[in-house]
């Protein structure tokens, strides 16, 4: 019963505030206004109010709500290791017997996508042994693309 009154007395008070943002000619932020003080208003209407506080008070409830935060948790650790390992078991052995590596040194000359649809244009520079050189790989790369 308190909670239908302050979920009402909330609901009321934001359609105040949303009155006044529009009167203000903020239109925009008057609509999301009244759209966010009428959830709780809904929520009465629909009885969830009810049901919240009922399940507030139950160990069964809880423990209901403690076994989905263990599946959340277990869900989002295999999803991790999935992305790090680089998808699926399925899809790392479909890329194995396409002949695709898994993954590709930082130093490797091909790209890891494969051969793209031109060929190239002149021969593969060797890499230097000097690293103090650094302009004349970006200058390398600007005349191949024409720049």
């Amino acid at each position: 019963m308190i909670a239908e009154t302050v979920c009402s007395a909330v609901a009321a008070a934001g359609l105040g505030i949303a009155a006044i943002t529009a009167y203000r000619k903020r239109f925009l932020a008057a609509a999301r206004t009244a759209a966010y003080s009428l959830v709780p208003l809904g929520l009465v209407m629909t009885g969830v109010v009810d049901w919240l506080a009922d399940t507030a008070f139950s160990p069964t409830a809880w423990a209901g709500f403690g076994v989905l935060g263990v599946s959340w948790l277990l869900f989002a650790t295999t999803r991790a290791v999935e992305r790090r390992r680089g998808g699926t078991r399925k899809e790392r052995k479909e890329a194995r017997a396409a002949g695709r590596p898994e993954a590709v040194a930082p130093s490797a000359s091909a790209p890891s996508l494969g051969s793209g649809s031109r060929p190239a244009t002149g021969p593969a520079t060797a890499p230097r042994a000097d690293a103090g050189d650094d302009f004349s790989d970006i200058e390398a790369i600007l005349k191949k693309h024409g720049i």
